[in-house]
Parts: C-alpha cells; structure tokens; sequence
C-alpha cells in the first residue's frame, strides 16, 4: 500500500486544493482502516469553505474536508470483533470522549471532547483510507449503494431530531426548510408514524421532490404568500380550523422561519431546533409561555441513531436516492464544492457525493 494519498484540504477560507497526507495506520488495536468510497457534501462543508467558521469552529490551520462517508473496511485491528475486511460500512464521523459525563450518560453528541471530522482542526474523510474506532463504523448492506451509505450521516441527525420530538402515529408536522435535512427529517417524520407532513420552503423544485419522494402531503412556498397572508395562517387553511400542528421541525435556523414556526404550533406542541442560524435571534416569548410551548435543541445525533437509521434504509422505509442530485468523481472534487457556491445550480441541487477516490 502506497504511503501517501490524496486528499481534498481546504487551505484556508475560500481556497480548496488537493494535497498528499500520509496514509493513517492502525495503532490502536480496536480501529479499522476504510478505504471511502463516497462522501457528501454538506451545508457545514460549505460554511467552513465560503466563511471559514461556524459559530465557535474557527479555521485556523489546513483542514481535510468531508464528513459523510460510506466505504469498505480493508484491515482491522487485533481486538476488533464488530466488523470484518470486506464489510462495508458508514463511518460515524464523530468520536467522543470515553470518559466524559455526557458519553457515559449516552450523549455523547454534546462531549465537550469530541473530534469530529471535517471541524477544525480535526481532518475528514475525503481521502481514501481513513482509520475510526471499530464501534464508530456501521455494518450496512452491501445491496445498497455506497453514496445512499454515506448519506446515513444526515439521515441520522433526522432520527435524532424526530426522537427528540417524541413524533409518533397521527401527528402532525411541519417542516421549515425544504433541503437535505428537512427532507430527511420529514420522511422520518412519515415513517415514526406521523400522517400529515406540511413542507414550508421558496424553493418549488424541493417542494416538488419534497411531495414525490420525502412524504409531504401538504407543501407552502412561502415566497409566494398573499401579502396579507402569513405561515401559520396558509398551515390553518391547509388543515382546516379543527386540526393543529404539535410538532415543528425548524430546519433552516432562519428567524423568520423560528418565529413562523413557533406561531403555528398548538398549546403544548414542540419545537425542535434543527438548522443552525444566529447565535441570537427574537422568539416570541409570551407565546411560547401561554401555550406551554417545549424547545429542544438538536445536535448531530446520540446512542441509537444510526441503528435505526441504517434500519429504516435496509428495510425500505426511507429512500436517500431522490436526495442526490449531482454527483462528482474524487478527481472533480473541487468543482464540486465551487458549484455549491453558484445560486443558479443550487436552485435544483439537493445534495452532492464525491465518488471515489479510485
């Protein structure tokens, strides 16, 4: 095996090139060695690579991209017993401390200690071996394709979002944000047993894609509202006088889209913060008291997430393939972060993957 590989380094805010890394070895006898095969590219990757920082994450040094990835495992250490050579797997890009409060509690999302890839300064996986904790990939069929593997990564944050929710048969929900999580979200929504979906988004191409493939029954563009006419009040003629919403999905982190939500919900109903916007934006506070209204944040995803979203992808109770519009071989990688950045393709682009490398 070659000593160097390639890999896709964003230099610094705005600059992303190819540069050789030193292959990863096993030293540690309870990792395995994945060669990727495919690699998202998500919202996150973009932040970093247009503003170079996200909240507190900062770009500070050279940085391997990419987080989203799915592979083969090519060799394992001497105590590893969950995988085998030849399995393929989705690699869970964030790995916590094992002995923080937070892990041990089965949080282990919100370890302060955790390295989580493609977030500085801690390398991704857009190379093509990378080396994880043995109990930090998961086994996945070999009957799906690896970039619907890689795509695991967002289908279990929606997981972790409708498990926040509590969402269960007979709700209703409403999704803020129409893009590749609010998609997921939505469609985890459907298959935890909720029978109304309403999709709330400008964009009618995700709209559409929302209805056909990701369970919406009802859809609102809110570019193209009456004047008079507000979000919550196109909800109320969607379901009608008698039916309300108890659980809003804010995917956007935008506070139009915060404040719309939070006017939709009936008394005792849910908000899960999902998207991330401002550090600080307005809420409607008396609102959210006189209806008893629960806010619960939403970060990354926790013990039992990825299990059950590898189960609804195996089963056939989630379908990731209408989620990728746009697919790039490793050599093109580039190309394909700088079409994230021009707004004519990202009207019809949902979610872009890396093939490869080779």
């Amino acid at each position: 095996m070659a000593k160097e590989q390639e890999a896709v380094v964003l230099v610094k805010k705005g600059k992303l090139e190819f540069q050789k890394k030193p292959v990863p070895e096993i030293t540690d006898p309870h990792y395995v060695k994945v060669q990727v095969k495919a690699t998202g590219i998500c919202g996150s990757d973009i932040h970093f690579y247009k503003e170079g920082a996200i909240g507190p994450f900062i770009v500070k040094s050279p940085m391997v991209m990419g987080h989203e990835s799915s592979g083969i495992v090519v060799e394992i250490g001497e105590a590893v017993t969950k995988v085998q050579v030849g399995d393929h797997v989705a690699i869970e890009p964030g790995v916590p401390s094992r002995y923080s409060k937070e892990t041990k509690a089965g949080h282990y999302n919100l370890c302060p200690e955790m390295k989580f890839a493609a977030t500085p300064s801690v390398d991704g996986t857009l190379v093509k071996y990378y080396t994880s904790p043995e109990d930090f990939v998961h086994k996945v069929s070999k009957d799906v394709p690896f970039e619907e593997n890689a795509l695991l990564e967002p289908l279990s944050v929606a997981v972790h979002a409708n498990r926040l929710a509590g969402t269960k048969f007979n709700d209703t929900v409403v999704i803020m944000g129409a893009g590749p999580i609010g998609l997921v979200c939505g469609q985890v929504a459907r298959s935890f047993g909720a029978t109304t979906v309403i999709y709330v988004d400008r964009n009618d191409f995700k709209l559409d894609v929302a209805t056909k493939s990701f369970g919406a029954t009802h859809t609102i563009n809110s570019n193209k509202l009456n004047p008079a006419s507000t979000v919550p009040d196109e909800i109320t003629k969607v379901l009608g006088p008698k039916k309300g919403v108890n659980i809003v999905l804010e995917c956007t982190g935008a506070a139009a889209c915060v404040e719309s939500g939070i006017q939709a919900l009936v008394a005792g109903g849910t908000f899960v913060v999902v998207g991330m916007g401002g550090d600080s934006i307005p809420v409607p506070m008396n609102l959210i008291s006189m209806r008893e209204i629960t806010i619960k944040g939403c970060f990354r995803y926790y013990e039992g997430d990825y299990d059950i979203a590898i189960a609804l992808l195996t089963e056939g109770k989630i379908t990731l393939k209408p989620l990728i519009t746009s697919i790039y071989n490793f050599e093109d990688a580039i190309k394909g972060y700088e079409a994230q950045l021009d707004k004519t393709q990202m009207q019809k682009n949902i979610k872009t993957v890396i093939l490869g490398p080779q």
